[in-house]
């Protein structure tokens, strides 16, 4: 019952807010003239608004979730400039809804240009760190860490390629794949033969990823596991391994396995240095406490959309970056990809490089 409430009460909001929005809109396209057949505007703004539901409705509707993924970027930006729009005409004597309406679009289009690129540009960010463990093999190595590619429609092949490229521009030791490798139904990932790009990933030990929620949500794990397979990627389902004689890598589930194995349950007796994945930074005492050298995560994407990133600052205890917690290193990135709309402000696709230095 309360969550039946909590629905009603969520579309309300939503339903009021989509409301004042295309009230906002309307008032411009009257102002300018271009206002006609208001039975059908608001028709198509409601269709658009609830297109996340219309594309679960059948397969031949799935265009409306890449609607709806533009959409949830006009939404947020679009109640912020109609708010301060209405602020300006009310509370200014600049009070010309043609000018003022015409910036409020303009600063949209170009937040969605600069968003854009944002996205679809990573930058390779860069750390090094000094790890109190001795590897067997090496005084020294490279890793490449990066998560939340969302494969699919819209973080495509092409974008794929782009991380391909910068990795192995970097000459890694090992690459690190921290979850949401696709956009929930790895079919996309199949139909436009993403394995063949990301088997051009070249490392010394190989790579390796682990689930993210995302990977949960499309409920095809086995399958998604068989195509990760097929592109030389070991995936770690709370399973613990031994890399050579160099480290010891556990891959735990994703939090949204609430049956997942504990991590305790996962440590093996090794001196090697000790990594986890873990996509959803949830816990970083637990890992402390049992001695993890390296931990790594995601999920995050830093908010994605300014000004998100103070919502999961306040859920996370990192929720993007770098931190030293006690003696472990921890780390967790904004994402390679993105999820719904591909724009990106206050945030920025990205990879890691991590040199680690053993002693």
């Amino acid at each position: 019952m309360p969550k039946v409430i909590g629905g009603i009460l969520f579309i309300s909001i939503y339903s009021a807010s989509t409301f004042y929005l295309g009230w906002g809109l309307r008032q411009w396209l009257m102002a300018m003239g271009w206002f006609h057949y208001p039975i059908v505007y608001w028709f198509v703004l409601y269709i658009i608004a609830f297109s996340s539901i219309i594309s679960r409705l059948h397969e031949s509707l799935r265009v409306f979730s890449i609607i709806n993924n533009y959409w949830m970027f006009i939404f947020e930006y679009g109640l912020f400039l109609c708010l301060i729009a209405h602020l300006i005409i009310w509370l200014s004597p600049f009070k010309t809804v043609p000018i003022v309406g015409g910036m409020a679009m303009a600063t949209l289009f170009v937040l969605g240009i600069v968003g854009t690129y944002l996205a679809y540009s990573p930058v390779v960010r860069h750390l090094e760190i000094t790890m109190d463990k001795k590897s067997s093999e090496l005084e020294s190595m490279r890793v490449v860490v990066a998560s939340d590619f969302h494969l699919g429609v819209l973080a495509n092949k092409g974008h794929l390629q782009r991380f391909v490229t910068l990795s192995n521009e970097a000459k890694p030791d090992i690459v690190f794949l921290v979850g949401d490798i696709v956009d929930d139904d790895p079919k996309w990932f199949v139909k436009e033969r993403m394995a063949d790009v990301m088997k051009q990933l070249t490392s010394t030990y190989g790579v390796y990823g682990v689930l993210g929620n995302h990977e949960y949500y499309g409920k095809k794990i086995p399958e998604f596991i068989k195509e990760m397979e097929n592109a030389n990627v070991k995936v770690l389902c709370d399973e613990t391994i031994r890399i050579d004689n160099v480290l010891v890598l556990t891959g735990q589930e994703d939090i949204t396995n609430k049956d997942r194995t504990q991590l305790e349950a996962l440590k093996i007796t090794d001196d090697l240095p000790w990594f986890v994945m873990n996509h959803t930074p949830n816990d970083l005492n637990t890992p402390t406490k049992m001695g993890v050298d390296f931990h790594m995560s995601g999920h995050t994407h830093k908010g994605q959309l300014w000004p998100n990133q103070y919502i999961t600052a306040r859920v996370f205890e990192l929720d993007y970056g770098y931190k030293l917690k006690e003696k472990m290193h921890t780390l967790v990135s904004s994402g390679f990809g993105f999820w719904g709309p591909p724009m990106r402000i206050g945030s920025r696709s990205e990879l890691w490089v991590v040199d680690i230095n053993f002693r």
